[in-house]
């Protein structure tokens, strides 16, 4: 079985308004968010979790801020309303890092996703489905709208601001355009500035999808069959730079898809593998919302009219951990070890070694889980 043979799924993955909201909760920005890139976009929403309760003084708020596939269910099971479980379990839990009896979590869908908040899959203030007419949104954007949250929730200041990848250039973004409300920043590996090998994995990545003949332009939202294929192809090319070809050459090898012979049409294990990863995705993701924020990583700069990215982390004031996992080949060691360099209150950079390549963030939760209690309980 390839990419093309997997059962249709819906044009779309994205939660759709009238779907079960689920443990989402919703804001609507009072005005139009302007936009980076110029323009602004009307009527946004986000979605968002929490666990916890926000203390009194608003002391105890942590920012939780998810990758390009994540979305707000950071923990849980799955059922109505999310498709699958909590990308990043073993963090809000009683004795945990993020215990809820201390910490107030809030972790928001990101402005041009797909799973309740604004994006290419939500419906317009005219009432059509976005489309091909969402606009271009930068990360820097996806912070601005969370400022709006934050005010919303009565949190001056978040205790910790976490994200890995694109939560990462989140994260960092945070920490720069308002170090006020910062006092921790915990960032995983992700970088100060995408550059020309990022973009370039990121490029086929794109075009696979609005190369599919069911792209339409991006206006395939309310038509039977939307670019699945392409997803599932785009999601490919993104697994293999999420994993190290150390541990696909031990776990895998050469090793056939058991019943199957490559030489006679078959699969190799790995091609079963992403095979895998392909068909989760396409049923629960939109391939609009994915090519938007894969152009929004693309353009992630933190020194973008701020004089450059010396200048910009310099204006970094949280108490900050930067981490990296050593067989990363999407975010290599030395993009974090920039950020901890320059950053003026990093301690030296923090490395997991790791197998598992890029998810190593996520595969190595106990490893994670210790920095974060560290640096949560370090004073600010």
């Amino acid at each position: 079985m390839s990419v093309n043979d997997i059962e249709p799924p819906p044009a779309s993955g994205a939660w759709r308004e009238g779907d079960d909201p689920g443990r989402r909760h919703f804001l609507d920005l009072p005005a139009p968010l302007k936009l980076a890139a110029g323009g602004e976009l009307p009527g946004v929403r986000l979605a968002y979790e929490t666990w916890g309760e926000l203390a009194p003084d608003g002391s105890n708020a942590v920012l939780v801020l998810h990758a390009l596939t994540g979305d707000a269910h950071l923990q849980g099971p799955a059922g109505p309303g999310h498709p699958t479980p909590g990308w990043w379990p073993g963090l809000i839990e009683p004795g945990g890092p993020l215990d809820p009896a201390r910490w107030f979590v809030v972790a928001p869908n990101a402005v041009g996703g797909c799973q309740g908040s604004t994006g290419p899959a939500s419906r317009a203030p005219d009432g059509r489905t976005w489309g091909s007419r969402f606009p271009t949104v930068t990360v820097r954007d996806t912070v601005v709208a969370e400022q709006y949250l934050a005010d919303a929730l009565g949190i001056d200041a978040f205790a910790c601001v976490i994200g890995g990848s694109m939560g990462s250039m989140r994260s960092l973004e945070w920490a720069a355009t308002e170090p006020d409300r910062v006092r921790r920043l915990f960032l995983l590996a992700g970088p100060a500035a995408s550059t020309a090998d990022q973009i370039g994995w990121a490029s086929p990545q794109i075009q696979a999808i609005t190369g599919d003949p069911h792209w339409h332009g991006g206006d395939y939202h309310d038509t039977p069959e939307g670019p699945w294929r392409g997803l599932g192809v785009a999601r490919r090319i993104a697994h293999l730079s999420y994993r190290s070809g150390f541990e696909l050459a031990t776990r895998f090898g050469r090793d056939p898809q058991p019943g199957e012979d490559p030489l006679d049409g078959g699969r190799y294990a790995v091609e079963s593998y992403l095979d895998h990863h392909a068909d989760k995705l396409v049923h629960r993701f939109d391939a609009a919302s994915y090519v938007r924020l894969t152009q929004a990583m693309n353009h992630h700069d933190v020194g973008r009219d701020r004089g450059g990215v010396p200048a910009a982390l310099s204006r970094v004031s949280a108490r900050t951990y930067v981490a990296g996992v050593t067989s990363d080949r999407l975010y290599p060691l030395a993009d974090q070890q920039e950020l901890a360099d320059r950053i003026p209150r990093a301690d030296p950079l923090r490395v997991i070694d790791s197998p598992y390549g890029h998810d190593g963030f996520l595969v190595e939760t106990p490893t994670v889980a210790r920095m974060l209690g560290e640096l949560l309980d370090e004073a600010v």
